[in-house]
């Protein structure tokens, strides 16, 4: 197949993927091999893939791809999240926009809607996946809601309830009044916002006396219960045991003593909503109050609240101090800056609300957890580090996991009451007599089976072979802002069920921000779609953009130049293919090592040594440091300088020379492809299948390994004197206005051989001489001196000028290498290479400085 024209990435990525696929090059399962496993982070079935999953997906392709390379038996599972809450309001929006509200369909009707809106999305999310080339495997794909992982589910329920881990009770709950339904602490998004802090006139009945009390949210007040003082504080002990009126509904509320108020706060008199507060709660329960809710679900005020009744929380709020303004009831208001908690699935403001509800009891499972993470095979290592501390940090401070949801779309929790007896049965079955019981109309939250995926998705509960081979995990690739939701969520689920952690590494990326560092958004209307990009740039130059312009951990700002950078990236390795494709034309040239050029070995090293460097950073997860060591090589060594220094041997008449040098071209070119192909496989497969190939394809390769061959220290500083000549007197020629074509005679401190001296012709048009007389030009190259003849063409004056900053230059070199040199910690901490790097660089700035004196030094002796 040979490659016309120029590169189209949509004629490349045409068809390919599909061909992947139906060949069952992703499909894991070979025994003979090493088995290494990944599970994708399930998109939810709500819509697009947006770019932060384009990122973290690619991310774990490239591991995977890089794996099969190696000769590993990757696992890649695929599947997606049934998104309990986001996909409930997509389905109840659609059928809202058809004049359907659920709740006139029935459940059973409404989770047919819902299948239906999940079979579409997977069908797109799967298409999506397809563009961008990721090799899942597909045999094996998931979905939380489907039987295998609805079982386990309800079997880690069922563990749970019975070992005590699992309660039903009512507490303090984040409430979605849109949604209508509990969130845990971690789905409220705290923002600062501009609030007020109300001040009201509450009369003691006793004595008459007036007691100001503050508060943020008038509208719970008809559900207080108590007014509660500090027991020391000697404003208000003689009130201690009397009443006060509440203005909102008349009742008599008993002044109570707890230390928990503060004395420096406000006025220090707290009034108490067990209801609607979770520290009012806590003295609720420590005295027995009662504890009445004045608002509906829905957020609007009960038949508690009078004439308030049916009105919206905030309207009520509203005309509530409008009523107490009128009445003098208003002592002051001042304006409150202060954080309220937000649904991050609506935006609505979360009310705190007293409900009952299923939790899971999280200080056990989350010590199992910490104690394990100090156990070196048995911890979680994260990448970068620092991120452990996060995790940590709030595994030890977890607060007990609110997990029912009032939906109809999840795993409805396996639990019924008995209608006569009030009796709770939790089983894997459902009841005997089924009409006798009635099932928790509630479902699960989302992240309960998110949480099982590392080792669901390989078939447990069952003892599978999937799960014996491939658990557990061997990396989860994910963003930073769901360690709480996810990581530790499966970090404690896998240690209860498996007694083992769910993957050995967790590599952490950043979040994908605009140009300007903000956040994407809808508001802000700077969002990405990644299929916008692909379909204008292609799968590879998003892949290689998105993978190689952040360091673990760190966000990554999207930027378009930087998309065109990577097709300029990809563009120059057709190019360089299409060069290699019409030198070497239909026939797979061999390789002879020992015919090698100087060029050709120089060529080798440095892929040997970008084979050696990109291998310990992909180890490392580095792919922004991998990504740039293959760009130097390919475009500046490959492309620049070998595909242009072997013209002189291929236009040669040396037939054996030749064919060696065109065995190299092809030996590096393939080294290059796959080096490349886990970043961009659309183009690499491409160029592979174009030239000459023993495989199928490139995802039946194997990962390039180091070439060993002869390389003397004499070959490679002859050659890096070589090209720092040819860049020498390039710039000379640029710096004295002589055309690149124009011949020059050049001298060279060293000796150099024949083909030294072709190369140099041919590349710079310079001819090596044995002397030159008259003016001379001298600059200081690599391993040695050149000079150059220019006679009239020398401004000694302009030459000065350079000689001194470079003095200058080299001057601040050698103050920094003996610096770092002199600085104790450096030498004895910085790898023994790295200090050896510094004294050998110190001494080349030392070398160049003594010449570039006696360079200053002779033109001053000619200026007289």
């Amino acid at each position: 197949m040979a490659m016309d024209g120029k590169y189209n990435h949509l004629k490349v990525e045409e068809n390919v993927y599909s061909g992947w696929v139906k060949s069952g090059y992703f499909t894991a399962g070979d025994m003979s091999k090493r088995p290494y496993c990944i599970v994708i982070p399930p998109p939810n079935v709500t819509g697009k893939l947006h770019l932060g999953h384009a990122w973290d997906t690619t991310l774990q392709d490239i591991l995977c791809r890089y794996k099969r390379l190696q000769g590993y038996d990757v696992c890649w599972v695929s599947g997606m999240d049934h998104a309990g809450i986001a996909t409930q309001a997509k389905v109840d929006a659609r059928l809202q926009e058809q004049g359907i509200s659920r709740y006139d369909i029935g459940r059973e009707k409404f989770l047919e809607h819902a299948w239906a809106w999940k079979e579409e999305y997977a069908s797109t999310i799967r298409s999506q996946w397809a563009k961008m080339g990721l090799s899942l495997d597909y045999s094996r794909e998931r979905f939380t809601l489907d039987e295998g992982l609805s079982q386990a589910v309800r079997k880690v329920f069922v563990d749970l309830y019975n070992d005590g881990l699992i309660y039903q009770g009512e507490r303090i709950i984040n409430w979605d009044p849109q949604l209508k339904t509990a969130l845990s602490n971690i789905e409220v998004e705290h923002k600062e916002i501009m609030g007020h802090m109300y001040y009201f006139n509450y009369k003691v009945v006793e004595n008459g006396q007036n007691l100001v009390i503050a508060t943020t949210r008038p509208e719970t007040m008809f559900a207080d219960q108590a007014i509660f003082v500090h027991p020391d504080d000697e404003r208000y002990k003689e009130i201690i045991g009397m009443h006060a009126i509440n203005p909102a509904n008349g009742e008599a509320l008993p002044i109570m003593a707890d230390d928990y108020i503060d004395m420096s706060f406000g006025t220090a008199v707290m009034k108490c909503t067990p209801a609607h507060d979770p520290n009012d709660f806590a003295l609720a329960k420590k005295y027995n109050l009662p504890m009445p809710i004045c608002m509906n679900p829905d957020g609007t005020m009960n038949e508690m609240c009078g004439k308030y009744t049916g009105m919206d929380r905030f309207e009520c709020r509203e005309a509530l101090v409008k009523d107490f303004e009128e009445a003098g009831v208003v002592d002051h208001i001042e304006e409150h800056m202060h954080p309220v908690g937000h649904s991050q699935r609506s935006g609505v403001i979360a009310e705190p609300y007293l409900s009952k509800q299923w939790f899971v009891k999280m200080k056990p499972l989350a010590e199992e957890v910490l104690k394990n993470q100090e156990i070196e095979d048995q911890k979680i290592h994260f990448v970068p580090n620092r991120f452990e501390n996060t995790f940590s940090g709030w595994l030890e401070n977890i607060e007990d996991w609110c997990i029912s949801r009032q939906l109809w779309w999840g795993h409805r929790i396996p639990a019924w009451t008995n209608n006569e007896t009030g009796e709770i049965y939790v089983g894997m079955e459902d009841p005997v007599d089924k009409e006798n019981w009635t099932q928790d109309e509630d479902v699960l939250d989302t992240w309960f089976s998110s949480a099982l995926w590392p080792f669901s998705t390989l078939g447990w509960p069952e003892e599978t072979s999937d799960l014996s081979r491939y658990f557990p995990n061997d990396v989860l690739v994910t963003g930073y802002d769901i360690i709480f939701f996810w990581v530790a969520r499966m970090a404690f689920q896998t240690r209860y069920c498996m007694k083992n952690r769910p993957f050995k590494d967790v590599l952490i990326h950043g979040l994908v921000r605009d140009s300007q560092g903000r956040k994407m958004s809808k508001s802000l209307g700077n969002g990405i779609d990644p299929m916008d990009v692909i379909e204008e740039k292609g799968a590879d130059a998003l892949r290689f953009f998105l993978t190689t312009n952040s360091a673990p951990g760190m966000d990554l700002r999207y930027d378009p130049t930087k998309v065109d950078s990577s097709w300029n990236f990809i563009n120059k390795i057709w190019n360089a293919a299409r060069y290699v494709e019409m030198q070497i034309g239909d026939t797979k040239p061999v390789l002879n090592i020992e015919k090698a050029s100087s060029v050709d070995k120089w060529i080798l090293a440095r892929m040997n040594e970008t084979i050696t460097n990109v291998n310990a950073n992909m180890e490392k997860y580095e792919f922004g440091i991998v990504g740039n060591e293959l760009y130097s090589f390919v475009w500046d060594d490959f492309c620049s300088w070998y595909i242009e220094l072997s013209k002189a041997t291929l236009y040669s008449d040396d037939k054996e020379a030749v064919e060696n040098t065109k065995a190299v071209l092809y030996t590096v070119l393939q080294t290059i492809l796959k080096l490349l192909s886990p970043f961009m496989p659309f183009v690499t497969e491409e160029i592979y299948l174009a030239l000459p190939h023993e495989k199928a394809s490139m995802n039946l390769e194997t990962w390039p390994e180091v070439i060993p061959f002869e390389y003397s220290l004499e070959e490679q500083e002859a050659m890096a004197m070589c090209i720092s000549a040819i860049q020498t007197v390039r710039e000379i020629k640029v710096n004295y206005n002589m055309k690149p074509s124009e011949d020059l005679e050049i001298c060279l401190s060293v000796a150099v051989n024949e083909d030294t001296k072709a190369i140099l012709n041919k590349m710079c048009h310079a001819t090596v001489v044995e002397s030159l007389s008259g003016d001379v030009l001298t600059r200081t190259i690599e391993n040695a001196v050149l000079t150059v003849a220019m006679d009239a063409l020398i401004d000694l004056n302009e030459e000065k000028e350079k000689l001194i900053k470079e003095i200058d230059r080299l001057g601040k070199e050698i103050k920094r290498a003996e610096g770092m040199l002199s600085n104790p910690r450096f030498v004895e901490k910085a790898p023994e290479a790295k200090v050896q790097q510094e004294k050998d660089k110190l001494q080349n700035y030392q070398d160049k400085l003594a010449l570039a004196k006696e360079q200053l030094a002779d033109i001053e002796k000619k200026l007289g």
